[in-house]
């Protein structure tokens, strides 16, 4: 059989490029002459970078930049082998990178993303793809935008700062020494939520209180995110504050519409940039998967838009996840077989510290299965 491989990760397990190996020596081991393809998936959130690269192909790029807490941080992006930036805001300015104790949306910034957009730009990247999921920020994209030459001013004259804290003085905005070379470039953002930049289903409102913001702040901010767009729209004549998903990160996804950005499927842009499709549509099975699979698995998530893909070819698509919830009637509509890596009582904390023999050893029975029943 010729079997593409197709899974997200197991978030607190494996990460998909794990997932896949492990699914890929499970199938080895039955001895049949399988041809299997890896494609790992993703969301946009942690692993992108990673996953692409495994994927795509590429190169991964050192860089030290300004992390979420204003401090120099080592970390890194990819150039695909198409000259595409991948870029995930959790490996520059990511809520995990900000000890629990210490999340105060005042204190961070997004200045290091646009510090790697323009290293991305000196090494002559011509498309970005921008990975939005997790970030410790809700300062609207400024430091992103002063990293890339915007310049801001608060109600005295002075420059303002980068931080979160700086979006309640802000008087004034240039957008006249932007770095020209945001014009010439194509940014997709992977965004899978709706929320618009502010109100109550706004950057602040919704996601505010997990990256330390006390419900005085959610308030502060929202009004603040408000007069900050105000000013940019004014200023480019444009509207951005209202679209789907200008309340991404902390409001990185409007500042990335101000650069021109198109904002998109995460599942859909790892997807495109992967290639499975070509693979899909010449395959005998599709095996794809996911820490725990429930209805919402079809609504955006990448098992999702893989089974959609599979059904449009009329390729069998097995899911193999954490752990199956919710209405499993609605999952068996998209997918051939769904199964669970658990075959027995388990707490949730052995299930995930031995998530890889779990998955070894259902892999094996699943795909020996359809063997003998192909045979």
């Amino acid at each position: 059989m010729n079997i593409v491989l197709a899974p997200d990760s197991y978030k607190g397990s494996l990460t998909s490029v794990e997932v896949t190996d492990v699914m890929k020596q499970a199938i080895s081991s039955l001895g049949y002459n399988d041809m299997t393809v890896t494609k790992p998936m993703a969301d946009g959130g942690e692993g992108t970078v990673d996953t692409l690269l495994s994927s795509a192909g590429g190169e991964k790029i050192p860089v030290t930049c300004t992390g979420p807490s204003g401090e120099k941080i080592d970390t890194y992006y990819a150039i695909l082998q198409d000259n595409t930036a991948v870029i995930e805001i959790a490996n520059i300015a990511g809520l995990v990178q900000v000890p629990r104790t210490e999340r105060n949306p005042d204190n961070t910034t997004s200045y290091g993303l646009g510090e790697v957009i323009s290293d991305a730009l000196d090494r002559e990247c011509t498309s970005f793809i921008i990975g939005l999921g997790g970030s410790a920020t809700n300062d609207g994209g400024l430091g992103m935008l002063q990293a890339l030459g915007i310049k801001a001013w608060k109600h005295n004259g002075q420059s303002a700062g980068i931080y979160g804290k700086d979006l309640f003085d802000i008087s004034r905005i240039s957008l006249a020494d932007m770095d020209p070379r945001l014009s010439a470039v194509s940014i997709k953002v992977a965004c899978d939520v709706d929320n618009p930049l502010y109100g109550k289903k706004g950057a602040s409102a919704v996601y505010g209180p997990q990256k330390g913001a006390t419900e005085n702040q959610v308030g502060r901010y929202d009004a603040a995110l408000d007069d900050f767009s105000s000013i940019i729209e004014k200023e480019q004549q444009k509207t951005f504050h209202h679209t789907a998903g200008a309340g991404a990160a902390g409001g990185l996804g409007f500042a990335l519409l101000v650069l021109g950005a198109e904002l998109v499927s995460g599942a859909q842009l790892v997807a495109d940039a992967s290639g499975v499709q070509s693979d899909i549509k010449y395959a005998d099975l599709v095996v794809t998967g996911e820490g725990q699979s429930d209805e919402q698995t079809l609504y955006g998530k990448a098992p999702g838009y893989i089974a959609e893909m599979a059904r449009s070819y009329d390729t069998p698509v097995v899911l193999i996840s954490g752990s199956l919830a919710g209405d499993q009637d609605k999952l068996h509509s998209k997918f051939n077989g769904c199964f669970s890596i658990v075959t027995q009582p388990m707490t949730i904390e052995q299930c995930m510290t031995h998530a890889e023999e779990l998955l070894y050893k259902q892999t094996k029975q699943i795909v020996h299965l359809l063997h003998s029943m192909w045979e």
